[in-house]
């Protein structure tokens, strides 16, 4: 069945959510654009996300409101008005992915390796991408178009941002005042965990302002915990800030993090955009792996303090645990240290201004 012996006619692609996994579609997109620029690509995809990537060029979103529940699912059926696919790319291992997946039309229907086919995915696939569960989650996606014979992947984003985002960027970032923006917070999940402490944000932030005459700008959600969280980094700063925490939307977020010098974040979303949109991101990882979820294109500035966290929480060493095995501990992110997050704010910085001499 495969890989493919020519191009096919269409694509359709389910991967609903998060916004990380989103950006990591994209180069997926890219690489079946680049080899097969006359194949009809359809994504199916959450309405949360749908608005960072409304407007990729050729191709066709079908949004699903997954608050519906099983109205989802026959809005679905109706969107899709009866129609098949050449090839259907199962890209999410979740129970509602698979109920979705069911309103697809397709021969050929590629999903994950039994290793990583979750919730019983195999059973909603009829091919499998080669067996490598120990990877990038993008290096997983890009398995797909690998898995049809598209070895050679064009390891490139390009997510549009519309003027009018820019124009909203260039307002609270002016030219001649070069920004650090720090997206503190991770997503406000229960045990999450994956947030450090708002004493050390500020210390990076005093450092960057004395140093490098940067200004801050905070980004992240809506939420009451995100609000007060970026409250109290501006309470303890002895430095100006400029807070857009719950003020963007994804595109204008998506141009915030364009402008930045650098961006430091947890393991989340606003991470990835920032990857994707080409600035340099220094990550903060202690409860979950970066080899696996850390900033592809900068993983060499992720401080990274998992294996500590996980040698305390479990007594092992991380090849001798499951591959994207979290740590659940409130005290795993004190584990970085302000100092070594400051000589990769360092590091990036240098590297930027090498790049453009």
């Amino acid at each position: 069945m495969l890989p493919l012996r020519c191009a096919p006619a269409s694509i359709c692609l389910l991967r609903l959510s998060a916004i990380g996994d989103v950006t990591h579609v994209l180069p997926v997109l890219r690489t079946l654009q680049y080899h097969w620029p006359d194949t009809s690509l359809t994504w199916i995809i959450g309405r949360t996300e749908a608005p960072l990537v409304e407007d990729v060029e050729g191709v066709e979103l079908i949004v699903v409101d997954k608050q519906k529940g099983l109205g989802s699912l026959r809005e679905l059926r109706r969107k899709l008005g009866g129609r098949s696919f050449d090839v259907f790319l199962h890209m999410q291992a979740t129970w509602r992915a698979n109920l979705y997946s069911l309103a697809v039309r397709a021969p050929i229907r590629l999903g994950f390796d039994r290793a990583r086919a979750r919730n019983q995915q195999w059973m909603f696939r009829n091919a499998a991408i080669d067996s490598n569960p120990r990877q990038h989650v993008l290096d997983g996606f890009l398995a797909f178009p690998g898995a049809m014979g598209l070895t050679d992947t064009i390891l490139r984003w390009n997510l549009p941002i519309p003027p009018s985002a820019r124009d909203f960027a260039g307002e609270r970032m002016p030219d001649g005042t070069p920004c650090l923006v720090i997206n503190p917070c991770s997503s406000v999940r229960i045990r999450n965990f994956r947030n450090w402490s708002v004493d050390s944000y500020t210390e990076v932030i005093d450092h960057a302002a004395s140093r490098y005459g940067m200004r801050t700008v905070l980004t992240g959600g809506p939420s009451a915990m995100e609000k007060e969280y970026a409250e109290a980094i501006i309470s303890n700063t002895k430095h100006p800030v400029v807070n857009l925490v719950g003020g963007t939307s994804l595109k204008q977020l998506a141009a915030v993090l364009e402008r930045a010098a650098a961006v430091i974040a947890p393991d989340t979303g606003p991470l990835h955009i920032a990857n994707a949109v080409g600035v340099p991101v220094i990550g903060l990882y202690a409860t979950s792996n970066p080899e696996r979820t850390g900033p592809y294109l900068n993983r060499d500035l992720t401080v990274n303090r998992y294996p500590d966290a996980v040698r305390e929480e479990f007594g092992k060493d991380v090849e001798d645990l499951p591959w994207g095995q979290r740590v659940r501990n409130p005290h795993a992110m004190s584990l970085i240290g302000v100092e070594e997050v400051r000589e990769k704010l360092d590091q990036a910085l240098q590297r930027a201004q090498a790049k453009s001499i």
